[in-house]
């Protein structure tokens, strides 16, 4: 198995048939089939479902797609970082990471690298804490920024001088928009969204306590934005974090926070045992500096 057998079938796997993957990757069709036969002699496994019009992958095609495209990811992203030479800094950052305004200090301190190393690009990912963690354990991504509670004992952190505050997300005309804080007790019997990571086991769910089982969940979500389309048309109230959603000027939708007060800190987490390429370096001292001087 090589990397070019895994790349002719990622092209196959993501065009759906042999003939338009032939066209994309410009060979023809009797190689690119035989190219397929041989790897899954290799693997031992049938990859491929062939249709007359449309391939589909087996349960085995999909877990090799699935590490194919992490293992083409890799070795894309090394022949990148060896390109550095001197003073002139080539490769991409790549960052995982939920929702959050804190964000914010990340893409400044991108900025700030990309105007001083034009040859360093950015891959943000969006992602729940194990999405975030389980690229980052496979070297898929240089950071994670983890929201509390994660455990960070096999990783390198920097916390955030921020916080997230969590509330409700509602339309304005509700009657609880007129509330400057909102209890469990006014969310008793109320349509609810919740995220997919807040609806585990962490601090959000133990500010519900006991009341958790007596709420109405009638959807959950990954994005809040998705989470704003559904609260607009009136599906219910979204369990989320301030500043994520435009609220002001014309917007239909309004946030109130909880009380008791809900506060989650976010931690910057790379590898303890991984090494940094030089642009990831570059990025991480450029972070360091920003927060010192937002501290200050």
């Amino acid at each position: 198995m090589d990397i070019k057998e895994l790349k002719y079938f990622i092209a196959v796997a993501e065009c759906g048939s042999i003939s338009k993957a032939a066209e994309k990757l410009f060979t023809t069709q009797p190689n690119l089939s035989r190219q397929l036969m041989k790897l899954e002699e290799e693997t031992g496994q049938k990859l491929l479902i062939r249709g007359n019009k449309k391939s589909e992958l087996t349960e085995a095609g999909r877990l090799l797609y699935k590490r194919a495209t992490e293992i083409t990811e890799l070795m894309d992203r090394t022949q990148s970082e060896l390109r550095s030479d001197g003073d002139e800094v080539f490769g991409t950052v790549c960052i995982g990471g939920g929702e959050s305004y804190a964000v914010g200090l990340i893409a400044k301190a991108a900025k700030e690298v990309s105007d001083m190393f034009p040859g360093i690009k950015f891959d943000f990912f969006s992602g729940d804490t194990d999405a975030v963690t389980e690229k980052l354990d496979k070297g898929l991504i240089d950071f994670g920024i983890l929201i509390e509670p994660s455990n960070l004992e096999k990783y390198n952190s920097l916390r955030l001088p921020l916080t997230d505050k969590w509330g409700i997300l509602m339309r304005k005309d509700s009657p609880l928009s007129e509330k400057e804080y909102i209890t469990k007790e006014d969310l008793n019997g109320l349509p609810l969204l919740f995220s997919v990571h807040s609806f585990k086991k962490n601090n959000v769910t133990a500010w519900f306590c006991k009341d958790l089982d007596k709420l109405n969940v009638v959807a959950t979500y990954n994005l809040i934005y998705n989470a704003s389309l559904m609260v607009e048309q009136g599906m219910g109230y979204a369990v989320g974090l301030k500043g994520i959603i435009n609220t002001s000027g014309d917007s239909t939708l309004c946030f109130r926070p909880f009380f008791p007060i809900l506060e989650t800190h976010l931690d910057v987490a790379w590898k303890k045992n991984g090494e940094l390429s030089k642009a990831s370096k570059i990025f991480l001292e450029r972070l360091i500096s920003d927060l010192s001087e937002n501290v200050s």
